[in-house]
């Protein structure tokens, strides 16, 4: 008897088991997600899970149009320089405090104003937010903005309870989406569970998400064979044939919006002592020694497409005569030579994983025939994070995820006050023309303004553009509803699992 109700128990043990499991999505990251505070984060990877952590005023679709989210509805003024919002009535933050005018408010004055803030320079054109009444949200604009409803589709746009703004909300969230913050566990997992009084929660069919970062490719796209993870991003090239292989996986991919790149430290701290900061011949050698190409082939199997500039093909500013073809080894050492040197010394700082360590082996090795001495140095991604805020860095890996307005891809980076321009370019005349296009609404005279911009980089080469980032997940096959976006987040609105 004592046997049998062991073996029941632990029947029902198993029974509750694979129910849970089955209530569970878990996703597997490339990465571990730095601070879970939209206005200080950094990385993409969070960016993966404030999608179902922390609605925004707007989102987007995959062909790229901004709908409604916490906004219903916007309009912009005659003069441009006012965006006006209003809000939906249903939704509550985790905490059950009302999303209303009031709490927006706060949420973009503190992005506006906290000492840390990346979100600064997305909202730099935000002279002041005003909450008429509980559902209209105003924003005053020192100058007309062409990009801001787009940077509103992203972190700058998130909302967070500002109950817990003195309480480091960064270690637990309080935001309003469909799943609420539950666990996190430093480079183990972060878990949410879904929340019951979300205004959209019927369209939500899982109870728990589990995201669990894996660095290593190989390891990752194992556990989704396995069965042990439903869902992972950033599939490696050499990964993608096997993911289509498996009659239990499908491959996901989709045209992404960002790059992948390397900064120089200009003048962020004590490394920026060095010959790649001083001359910009330096800079320029070290562009031609790379070869764009071979990294699509040999790392990218042709999914890296080459990238010389911040603008994807898609955008309107993206300009064809700026690219080239191939490297010029024997360019660059002329270069380095009448800059006064044999070889040059640097280290570049990246991130760890598989993909990444691949693609700085190969650009060492073609540094090496062009004049350069390359040592890697792989952290963690969240210690990359780190490093390059404080300067920490000769160059490093410098990626960007991408935004829907061409100038998201490239102010934060390069305006002396952007709040992602960690090497500390800064040029007057390269910064009014920044400002001018995010200031002007008509895109022909936006994109002359870009061309100038280019035009500036290729002779400074402050940032060394690498490839373009496609967003490749893989996805179990039970899974229906799953439709990949651009900018590379995981949505999870109307995913199921299919019915046997």
């Amino acid at each position: 008897m004592r046997k049998l109700c062991l073996a029941m128990a632990m029947a029902g043990m198993l029974a509750s088991g694979l129910a849970q499991a089955q209530s569970t999505l878990r996703i597997g990251l490339q990465d571990d997600p730095d601070v879970l505070d939209p206005v200080r984060a950094r990385t993409f990877v969070g960016r993966i899970v404030f999608a179902s952590l922390c609605d925004k005023l707007v989102d987007i679709t995959p062909d790229l149009k901004i709908v409604p989210q916490l906004a219903q509805s916007w309009t912009v003024g005659p003069d441009n320089k006012t965006l006006t919002f209003k809000l939906r009535t249903d939704a509550v933050f985790h905490d059950g405090t009302p999303v209303n005018a009031a709490a927006v408010k706060a949420n973009l004055d503190r992005a506006r104003t906290l000492p840390d803030s990346n979100r600064k320079s997305e909202l730099v054109t935000v002279a002041s937010v005003d909450a008429p009444d509980a559902t209209t949200v105003v924003l005053n604009l020192s100058e007309p903005d062409a990009s801001l409803l787009s940077q509103l589709s992203d972190r700058a746009g998130m909302m967070m309870s500002p109950a817990t703004f003195d309480k480091d909300p960064g270690s637990k969230p309080v935001c309003s989406g469909p799943y609420q913050f539950k666990e996190r566990v430093q480079n183990d997992r972060i878990v949410l569970e879904k929340f019951p009084k979300y205004w959209d929660a019927a369209n939500y069919h899982f109870d728990r998400l589990v995201y669990t970062p894996i660095p290593d490719n190989t390891v990752r796209l194992n556990n989704l064979r396995a069965g042990d993870l439903d869902i992972i991003e950033r599939v490696a090239p050499s990964d993608a044939k096997a993911v289509k292989d498996d009659a239990n996986l499908r491959l996901a991919p989709v045209t992404g919006l960002g790059f992948q790149s390397i900064s120089v430290n200009l003048a962020n701290g004590a490394r920026a002592n060095n010959p790649l900061a001083k001359d910009k011949r330096v800079r320029q050698a070290l562009d031609l020694a790379i070869d764009r190409d071979v990294l699509n082939q040999v790392i990218g199997e042709g999914m890296f497409q080459p990238a010389y500039q911040p603008f994807p093909p898609a955008s309107f500013a993206y300009n064809t005569a700026f690219e080239h073809k191939g490297r010029d080894p024997k360019k660059a050492q002329a270069l380095l030579k009448e800059a006064g040197f044999d070889r040059v010394k640097f280290e570049i700082t990246f991130g760890n994983n598989t993909t990444m360590q691949q693609v700085f082996e190969l650009v060492q090795a073609m540094g090496a025939e062009a004049g350069f001495d390359i040592t890697l140095r792989p952290v963690e991604f969240a210690s990359l994070q780190s490093s390059l805020a404080r300067g920490d860095f000769e160059v490093g890996q410098s990626g960007w995820s991408g935004r829907v307005d061409p100038s998201g891809n490239i102010h934060q980076y390069l305006s002396c006050k952007g709040n992602l321009n960690d090497g500390k370019f800064c040029d007057a005349g390269v910064d009014k023309l920044l400002n001018d296009a995010r200031a002007e609404a008509d895109t022909a005279k936006r994109r002359a303004m870009y061309d100038q911009v280019l035009t500036a980089m290729q002779d400074q080469r402050p940032i060394v553009y690498l490839f373009y980032l496609p967003w490749t997940f893989g996805v179990q096959k039970k899974l229906e509803g799953f439709v990949p976006y651009p900018d590379g987040l995981i949505r999870l609105k109307g995913v199921t699992v299919a019915k046997k």
